[in-house]
């Protein structure tokens, strides 16, 4: 089995089997394909789509591409919350600690800014003091003695998807839902929550454009998490305008931390209301 006869078994609309999508994940997690190959059946996937069972495969093969984190013995619910990103993005850093607040645990795989998208990560590093690089078992620790931790991806967690997502953003394939959902759903799987909530954003200020492309990603999300035992809940919000007022990242977590105090602005707080 080889990747040009995978490649070329997509370009003729035929459904990937489960080993050639592990072929294909595992090889290119390796650096055993070129990116020009993996470019030219991401591609295909964006022209001709993936069927039900090909993205479970494809979720589940990232997120076996490294580590999966077992979370089980600190709590029988374990809550994520993930946006898909945008211009001004910032609901995170002020929903994890409420969640964490109220006695749920949190466990969150967060990744750098790239293209449009600021990252979590960035966004927490602006902190003075702030390490993202800690190992996974003191992300295991700071869960259970703290209630919450967000670890950087750099780690060896889903690594193919880490890699994919670069590629799919640099040919211009960003807005593929199918690999979206997978991508998305084998960072779930690989950090070890079962509780999850995503913002799936849309608007001028992030790359799923329109309402309609929202809501079918979140069927597709709440379909994924019933296949692979996860719980997921999905809200679509408006990226058309900044939640920000300030453009560099030490001051919008300046002000995020006055939400804390209630000096805040209300079409903020609402947003993370209603994702929440």
């Amino acid at each position: 089995m080889d990747i040009k006869s995978i490649i070329a078994k997509k370009r003729n609309r035929k459904e990937l089997t489960k080993d050639e999508i592990k072929v294909f994940i595992g090889k290119f997690t390796k650096g055993e394909i070129s990116d020009a190959q993996a470019a030219a059946l991401l591609s295909y996937i964006y022209i001709n789509g993936l069927t039900e069972r090909e993205i479970v495969d494809f979720t589940i093969e990232m997120a076996n591409s490294g580590e999966r984190v077992d979370l089980s013995q600190i709590a029988d619910n374990i809550v994520d919350k993930h946006s898909t990103g945008g211009v001004g993005d910032k609901a995170t850093l002020i929903l994890m600690p409420i969640i964490a607040s109220l006695g749920l645990p949190v466990a969150k795989i967060s990744s750098r800014g790239l293209g449009i998208s600021g990252g979590t990560i960035d966004k927490l590093e602006s902190i003075p003091g702030y390490d993202s690089e800690i190992s996974l078992e003191e992300f295991k620790e700071n869960v259970q003695r703290v209630g919450v931790s967000i670890i950087h991806q750099s780690f060896n967690l889903a690594p193919a998807e880490s890699k994919l997502y670069r590629l799919r953003n640099e040919i211009g394939c960003g807005d593929s839902l199918p690999i979206i959902a997978a991508s998305l759903m084998s960072l779930k799987l690989a950090s070890g929550s079962n509780k999850i909530v995503f913002d799936i954003t849309c608007g001028n200020g992030t790359y799923i454009k329109t309402r309609d492309e929202a809501r079918r990603l979140a069927k597709l999300l709440k379909r994924l998490g019933v296949l692979l035992g996860k719980d997921v809940g999905c809200v679509v919000t408006s990226m058309d305008e900044p939640l920000r007022i300030f453009s560099r990242t030490y001051l919008r977590n300046k002000r995020d931390s006055r939400m804390f105090t209630r000096a805040y602005d209300t079409r903020y707080w609402r947003c993370c209301s209603i994702t929440w």
